[in-house]
């Protein structure tokens, strides 16, 4: 009741002195009663901790009490942003701009100061600052992992045929393979290198 952010197994059962099993157990029995229950809220396993959530049948009826219409909401700018880093992180501005065609520094301010994407090295050949999305960005989204986010495949043509398609199209801003995602488990600090293909740079013009 008391945290910021999703408190780990490992941590609960240090702090109440039980063995790590027996908590895991215990949490995964509260949470199914809640929703037996049919509580207002919900005790989940999320951003490899758990936390209380409230119920999304009763999310309107508490924003309004705790927001009281002063909820500011990402931009459809922000939003592409954050999915370009959330499925291509490692990644640098200039690789941003280059997916989405316009200038992306001012959005990406944005992200950073939300706390939703943070600085996760530099690439080798460019120099460039890579980003990535931060355990907030998981407790936001309500996974567990980065291997939970959406398969994009059902919703993109082919990539082969989505970069034939854009080569060229976007003069200045040439098409290569992703880079890989940092999935769960990659804890990597901000310091240090991170080797990636190399980038354009990190100046952009809108197309």
């Amino acid at each position: 009741m008391v945290v910021q952010e999703p408190v780990t197994e490992h941590l609960l059962a240090h702090v109440l002195e039980f063995p790590v099993a027996e908590v895991a157990a215990t949490l995964r029995t509260l949470s199914l009663e809640y929703t037996t229950q049919g509580r207002g809220f919900d005790l989940r396993e999320v951003a490899g901790g758990w936390r209380f959530y409230t119920r999304p049948e009763h999310a309107a009826a508490v924003e309004r009490f705790v927001l009281d219409g002063q909820q500011s909401k990402l931009t459809q700018a922000a939003l592409e942003t954050l999915a370009v880093v959330a499925y291509r992180q490692p990644v640098s501005r200039g690789r941003i701009s280059s997916v989405r065609g316009v200038n992306c520094d001012g959005v990406m301010r944005t992200l950073l100061a939300r706390g939703l994407v943070e600085e996760y090295g530099i690439e080798y050949e460019t120099q460039a600052t890579l980003y990535r999305t931060t355990e907030f960005f998981l407790e936001r989204m309500g996974l567990r992992s980065l291997d939970e986010l959406p398969e994009l495949a059902p919703f993109l043509p082919e990539i082969e045929a989505l970069e034939a398609e854009t080569e060229g199209g976007l003069e200045g801003f040439p098409v290569r393979a992703a880079s890989p995602v940092a999935r769960s488990g990659d804890t990597g600090g901000k310091s240090g290198t991170v080797h990636t293909a190399p980038d354009d740079g990190e100046t952009t013009t809108e197309v």
